[in-house]
């Protein structure tokens, strides 16, 4: 399939989403969830022809898939557990997804400053196979740096003992548009998407799942969507939905997901003045550590804690925070403090633990997510990655059919399929280690520029934004323009707190609903907040 980028999407007036949602009939499918991997799937089977519902009870991305490291990448750690394959899958996915999405994702170089004379010639023999396994795909070669070279790429590196380093080449993208890029493309492709409407319950006929119902959270109102085939992927929240169809069975269904915590700081770029990306695969504790650029700021990350609760805005722990700025403190000259935190922000990753109910057929792919499908048909999906979001979406697709719950159709649709926005493929888009600006919105950045009326207003955003947001982009409220249309959230909280009255006015006349100005200041001032 060719270029989607010159379709503007599809409509996304609420009132026409709720009438299209209201008009009945069945779908072939109903997507749960409006992460990462439900708006894969979505996108996949509507694609291939099938009529695609998908709910979301929150925004687009509010969960887990807006708050990643920003990394598109094969994992190098996989190497070392010996995963070749999980390894080679995610090389492969990475290079499609900078093709498909050129403005939301590219080329990063990362660099391992070594301190011990074996490190480099260790870490660089691995990243050395790295380049093998990803083969055409690469996105360049590893190269050994001497001492000088390496202050070159990281010039606020401690000098002190530092030996040399290796380079090596990894991507970097925008999540939360990524998502947003994938939601508007399944919409072009027919796909109803619809945030903001929580499935409130499922639909059991003679023993089999037949659809949800749903509840608009703007207006109270209630939906029944009938479906021959319905996906759970609702993140680290997939066995609430799993529950509920078990109890409608009668059976007594066990959790399937351990949730951990990644926790990021962002700081600004003058802690790291560089376009390179510093990697140490090894901490004082054994873990790993980033410092990306990204959009004009550095990310510091990330920590992987258990956690129990299942919280939509999950804080960190002092610990985990403490571990951020004392390993930073151990490779950078001037090391962050607290007070030079823009925005500290956490993401629950739903990681999947042995489910021993014999009622469900598991299927335990090799890329570190699982589907399942439960006597009564739900098909849930949890796991995985960013990287590999489409290879997940075809695997789900792959089980639907195997289930019998849809027909079979050809798969490899997406392989090609370029996601609205994606500029020319000859057009070199600027780079999203830059601060936000309109060369986030690629091939329709002229549009948003057109817009009347337009003016900056601080951080990037500028009015026409806003309003592009509420017009095409299923924004509703303040948080959803600056944290997930425009990131500011989560690069200057207090930056997007002072620009929240101003975008709440704007998406006022464009909405005529309550934009919830002052509950996204009362959240902004959370990710400002240190643990105590």
């Amino acid at each position: 399939m060719n270029d989607s980028s010159t379709q503007s999407a599809a409509p996304t007036r609420r009132e026409d989403l709720l009438a299209r949602l209201a008009q009945g009939g069945t779908w072939d499918l109903a997507v749960v969830g409006g992460g990462a991997t439900g708006l894969g799937v979505a996108l996949d089977a509507a694609a291939r022809g099938l009529k695609v519902v998908l709910l979301e009870s929150h925004d687009f991305a509010k969960g887990t898939s807006s708050r990643a490291t920003k990394l598109v990448h094969g994992g190098v750690r996989y190497l070392a557990q010996g995963n070749i394959g999980l390894v080679r899958e995610a090389l492969q996915e990475r290079t499609t997804l900078l093709k498909n999405a050129p403005h939301l994702a590219q080329p990063l170089a990362f660099v391992m400053p070594s301190y011990k004379l074996w490190e480099t010639p260790f870490y660089g023999a691995g990243l050395k196979m790295y380049d093998a396994l990803a083969g055409a795909a690469g996105l360049g070669r590893t190269e050994f740096l001497s001492r000088r070279q390496t202050l070159a790429c990281l010039p606020t590196a401690r000098p002190d003992g530092l030996k040399g380093g290796v380079k090596y080449w990894d991507g970097q993208f925008d999540d939360a548009r990524l998502a947003l890029a994938l939601a508007r493309t399944a919409a072009a492709r027919g796909a109803l998407l619809v945030n903001y409407c929580a499935v409130t319950g499922l639909l059991h006929t003679g023993g089999k799942l037949a659809g949800v119902n749903c509840r608009d959270a703007e207006t109270g109102r209630e939906f029944t969507v009938r479906a021959r085939c319905v996906v759970n992927a609702t993140g680290v929240w997939v066995d609430e939905l799993r529950r509920q169809d078990g109890v409608a069975a009668g059976r007594k269904v066990e959790p399937m997901v351990a949730p951990s915590q990644g926790v990021h700081a962002v700081v600004d770029r003058e802690f790291l003045p560089s376009d390179h990306a510093l990697m140490v695969p090894k901490t004082s504790d054994g873990r790993v550590l980033f410092g990306v650029p990204w959009m004009g700021k550095l990310i510091l990350g990330t920590t992987d804690t258990p956690r129990g609760d299942l919280a939509r805005e999950p804080r960190p722990f002092r610990e985990e925070l403490d571990f951020i700025l004392g390993e930073s403190a151990r490779y950078l000259v001037r090391a962050p403090r607290r007070e030079d935190i823009r925005s500290l922000w956490v993401g629950l990753r739903p990681l999947v633990k042995p489910v021993g109910d014999d009622a469900e057929t598991t299927k335990s792919l090799s890329r570190e997510h699982t589907v399942l499908v439960s006597k009564t048909g739900l098909v849930t999906v949890t796991g995985g990655k960013w990287t590999t979001y489409r290879a997940m979406a075809e695997d789900v697709l792959e089980k639907c059919f195997t289930a019998g719950l849809l027909e079979r159709t050809p798969a490899g649709v997406t392989a090609n399929l370029r996601l609205v926005g994606a500029p020319p493929a000859e057009a070199q888009p600027m780079s999203i280690s830059a601060a936000p600006g309109l060369h986030l919105y690629g091939a329709e950045a002229g549009e948003v520029a057109a817009i009347r009326g337009d003016r900056h207003l601080g951080g990037g955003l500028t009015v026409a934004m806003v309003r592009f947001a509420a017009r095409h982009e299923y924004a509703r409220t303040v948080e959803d323009v600056l944290a997930r249309r425009i990131r500011l959230l989560f690069l200057d909280a207090a930056q997007a707190a002072a620009l929240s009255a101003e975008v709440g006015a704007i998406l006022l006349e464009e909405t005529g609903i309550d934009p919830q100005a002052a509950a996204f200041r009362e959240l902004a001032q959370t990710y400002v907040r240190m643990p105590a």
